[in-house]
This record gives structure tokens, C-alpha cells and sequence, in this order.
């Protein structure tokens, strides 16, 4: 089974590329994406690669984490299931009859 890691603190000129070279000493990178800003195309300064098996993934937390890349400290870990999002539609949260 695959394990999916969440990468923090990238250099923000880290390519998709870049990231699957970083973890394909660690072993079968089948993906590797760095999220980008959606209006500005920009890095967000994190991303995920999926690594093909548990022992490979937690292989690259092991090696990964903390390891400084072109001066940042990387953060490894298990990626978490991605949460529900609810709430008010802006982003503006709570109840928004009740404010008005």
C-alpha cells in the first residue's frame, strides 16, 4: 500500500521535478506535486509525493525531515486525510445572517 507524504517549508523555486528527485533516493516516488497559488501560478511553499509502499514513505521521513534544501528546513510527514470544509461562503466564517 502507498503511503502519501505532506513536504513543508520549500524553497518556493522547487519544481515538481525537484521534489521527486529529492525523494527518489528514499525509493518509488509515484508522485510528487508542489502546490501552487491558483490566481498567481506561484509555490505555496509545500507539496505532496506519494511514495509506493509504508517502509519507502516512512524511509523519507526518516532521511527527509529536517534536511535543509537551498537553505530551508524541510518538514516530512504522513500526509492527513483533507478535511471537510463548512462554513460561511467567503471565508469569512460563522453565521452570516447573524452579523447582519
Amino acid at each position: 500500500m502507498s503511503m502519501k507524504l505532506y513536504v513543508a517549508n520549500l524553497d518556493f523555486q522547487i519544481t515538481d521535478e525537484d521534489l521527486q528527485g529529492l525523494f527518489a533516493p528514499s525509493g518509488t516516488v509515484e508522485s510528487a506535486s508542489v502546490i501552487t497559488d491558483r490566481e498567481t501560478g506561484r509555490s505555496r511553499g509545500f507539496g505532496f509525493v506519494q511514495m509506493s509502499s509504508q517502509e519507502e514513505g516512512q524511509k523519507a521521513i526518516t532521511q527527509l525531515n529536517g534536511m535543509d534544501v537551498k537553505g530551508r528546513s524541510l518538514v516530512v510527514n504522513e500526509a492527513r486525510p483533507r478535511e471537510n470544509r463548512t462554513g460561511a461562503s467567503g471565508g469569512y466564517g460563522g453565521n452570516r445572517s447573524s452579523r447582519w
